[in-house]
């Protein structure tokens, strides 16, 4: 009886379940944290409760001889730890470069100065409570205002900025800010390391595990071939879980020097400072246009904190320059050093406070040219990144607009501010553009096809709760014919092949490539095997002449429903597996053998706020995301990635904020109670469209990452739906009830 087979067009596009979803709700997925192992210790950092000074006594002599105390570590007794350049291509980065215990000055609050390891959690954390440190303590810069810089560095420019400003009949020249955010996931970073002789396997909350591997190599001082990094799970990163922080280099140290495996979960207050947070902007936009709204000046200029020893840059510019078609353009940076643990990547670095600006600054020219927003956007939309001055690979911003306007129902706003009413709350429409960038990392994999009907593909990449697993195992599926149930997808393992950064929206673009070099040299062994093979249909044939469709093996010229399914091949050859490796090459707009192209996804995000001035109570009620990020492999999952960074930019417009103490320099609300989130109270109805349309550019599915392209623009139409509504412009994120009360709607 014939073998019932998937078809591309059935399965890629599909919105099937996450095949990983039953491990997760019935407890069996195991996170880093969930490891234990025979023998296993528990340590506990000791945090510097000062921000900028020196350690002056570090006293361990009670918590030594505490019960079950096995020891206290410090920078003499530690062992040595190195510094480790980072790759310009991202094969390996981190963003805080000095190691731990380093030296005795203190640069940030929460920096670890010590590590207490016992027989038991409690015991590790009465250990650490325990350690007494004295300090020379010297006032913290924890600056809220970034304040004016005037040594700014030029990332692009074109044209004539300042003539061209001076003489636009139409300017706009205001400044944004954006404070300090938190990753806030909900999984705590871990790390549980353990010491087989010379070589370490570590379980890590990692987005990177092959990149964790050559950092753990580096600045531990072991041969990379002895660093194993595992990540099967991740409770959410958004950034933060990208590269090393020192809490693991402790661990893996630790495990060492003891013999025993360590396992190390930082706490809640310590993820506020000591695994990285966006960092906080200050960034000016000057808009010059013509009376018909046509831009012929954009300048954006832009601060971001960083930490004293670190340079973060937070690359605000990263859309500006490709966005909107205008001959002048101008984007410069600086960076302001201040008394904080290493900003890092957060959803959407850059480009999503750089697209709060500058999307703010659109509605504000767009209401000063009496011009609707939409139709501003359209008459500056082009098809050349005129900062590269090539073609975009593809490009649908376009349709984002005109779909997102009729969806939301735009055509029926009232532009007058306060104007639109229902069940007595007063309405604020918005809308806001965004962009991201869409590039390729390297990938290696392998898949094996094998003689029982079944399929497996393993990668060295990791899936951070996105959806890897399952989109993986359709892409097989489409190819094989397999159906999706019956491929096995192994994830997680710096020994496996070496994989793509879960970083960036990357990761799947990144897999395609590899997937169809690995099915291409499977399909040429089964066709070898297939004609040299007594007792198959293609016995003394030529390999050439065959095809594979659907998991069947069959002549050209014949219909491949009448073709012999794989495993019959294998059978017949008695071969348990046909396999290959699989590898795609980095690719950031300029490919072999095609000409250079700009790669990014396009948004239009559309949304409604109600404000009820009797209570001062702001909500937003409705949005609209129409996303062009290529073919959608999976609509389910794409549709809860774009919802997901819905949510967090209400929370980034209207929430969100980490407060420094001037005199301390401690993050004040470094807790879940005070560091306000987007609870399901306050999350919107969310509406999802993709425009669909393959970028084959990039990869033969055309498909392209959608992690940060949905937060991209959400803040700013959070916000010209607040002027819309109160006539309020809020330029200083959050928005704060005490920015409204008085408005010019609220009564």
């Amino acid at each position: 009886m014939a073998t019932t087979r998937n078809t591309v067009s059935s399965i890629i596009g599909s919105d099937i379940p996450r095949i990983d979803g039953p491990l997760k709700v019935t407890g069996v997925a195991k996170y880093a944290a969930d490891h234990n192992l025979p023998g296993m210790l528990y340590a506990v950092p000791v945090c510097s409760t000062i921000a900028n000074g020196f350690i002056k006594t570090l006293d361990t002599a009670a918590a030594e001889k505490m019960p079950g105390v096995k020891a206290i570590f410090r920078r003499e007794n530690i062992g040595r730890f190195y510094r480790a350049a980072p790759n310009v291509d991202l094969t390996f980065h981190i963003d805080e470069k000095r190691p731990p215990f380093e030296d005795d000055t203190i640069r940030y609050h929460g920096q670890y100065v010590a590590l207490a390891v016992a027989t038991t959690l409690e015991q590790a954390t009465a250990a650490a409570d325990a350690v007494k440190v004295t300090y020379y303590e010297e006032k913290p810069d924890v600056r809220a205002d970034l304040g004016v810089c005037d040594n700014l560095k030029v990332e692009s420019e074109r044209g004539d900025v300042k003539t061209a400003f001076a003489k636009a009949p139409v300017q706009i020249d205001q400044t944004y800010t954006t404070p300090p955010e938190a990753h806030a996931v909900i999984e705590a970073h871990a790390s549980v390391a353990a010491w087989d002789g010379d070589t370490v396997t570590l379980y890590e909350t990692s987005q990177a595990v092959a990149m964790q591997r050559i950092a753990i190599s580096e600045m531990l001082g072991v041969p990379r071939e002895n660093v194993r990094v595992i990540t099967k799970f991740l409770g959410s990163g958004f950034g933060g879980k990208l590269w090393l922080w020192g809490h693991s280099l402790l661990t893996a140290a630790a495990a060492r020097n003891l013999g025993q495996p360590v396992k190390l979960v930082i706490t809640r207050k310590m993820m506020f400072a000591t695994s990285g947070h966006r960092a906080s902007t200050k960034q000016r936009i000057r808009l010059g246009a013509t009376k018909d709204g046509k831009l012929n000046c954009l300048w954006h200029e832009y601060l971001n904190h960083t930490a004293i020893l670190d340079e973060y840059k937070e690359n605000c510019g990263e859309a500006s320059g490709i966005i909107y078609s205008t001959p002048n353009a101008r984007i410069a940076n600086a960076l302001v050093q201040c008394n904080v643990g290493s900003p890092t990547s957060m959803r959407g670095p850059g480009a999503v406070p750089g697209l709060y600006a500058l999307e703010s600054a659109m509605d504000e020219l767009a209401l000063k040219l009496n011009i609707d927003p939409v139709e501003l956007r359209l008459r500056n939309d082009t098809l050349i990144d005129e900062q590269e001055n090539v073609p975009f690979s593809s490009r649908h911003y376009k349709e984002c607009l005109t779909v997102g306007a009729e969806k939301f129902g735009w055509a029926q706003r009232n532009p007058k501010v306060g104007s639109m009413k229902r069940d007595g709350l007063t309405l604020g429409w918005g809308m806001a553009g965004g962009s991201w960038i869409a590039y390729r990392f390297a990938c290696e994999l392998t898949i094996d096809l094998k003689h029982d009907g079944t399929a497996r593909v393993t990668c060295g990449t990791q899936d951070i709760g996105t959806g890897t697993y399952t989109v993986l195992a359709q892409m097989i599926s489409a190819k094989t014919g397999v159906s999706v149930g019956k491929v096995d997808v192994v994830l997680g393992d710096s020994m496996y092949p070496e994989g793509p950064t879960s970083g960036g929206s990357m990761a799947t673009a990144s897999l395609v490539p590899a997937v169809e070099d690995a099915m291409t040299k499977i399909v040429k062994k089964l066709c070898e095997i297939a004609v040299a093979t007594k007792g198959t249909p293609f016995t003394g044939q030529k390999a050439d002449d065959l095809h594979f469709t659907d998991g069947r093996i069959h002549l050209k010229d014949q219909d491949s429903a009448t073709g012999t399914p794989y495993e019959e091949i294998l059978k017949t050859a008695n071969v348990n597996a046909a396999s290959a490796r699989g590898k795609s090459i980095a690719v950031s707009g300029v490919q072999p053998d095609k000409p250079k192209r700009s790669m990014h996804s396009f948004a239009a995000q559309f949304v409604e706020v109600t404000w009820q001035p009797e209570t001062a109570r702001l909500r937003v009620s409705r949005v609209v995301s129409v996303i062009d990020a290529g073919r959608i492999i999976n609509k389910r999952t794409g549709t809860n990635q774009i919802q997901g960074a819905v949510v967090m930019g209400v929370g980034m417009a209207l929430f969100e904020r980490i407060a420094y103490d001037q005199r301390s320099g401690a993050p004040i609300n470094s807790n879940l109670a005070d560091y306000v989130l987007t609870t399901h109270a306050d999350a919107p109805k969310i509406e999802v469209e993709f425009v669909e349309y393959p970028d084959l550019f990039l990869n033969q599915l055309g498909a392209r990452g959608i992690g940060e392209i949905g937060l991209a623009g959400t803040a700013a139409a959070i916000t010209a739906a607040v002027y819309h509504a109160t006539g309020v412009r809020v330029r200083d994120l959050p928005v704060k009830i005490e920015d409204l009360i008085g408005s010019a709607a609220s009564g």
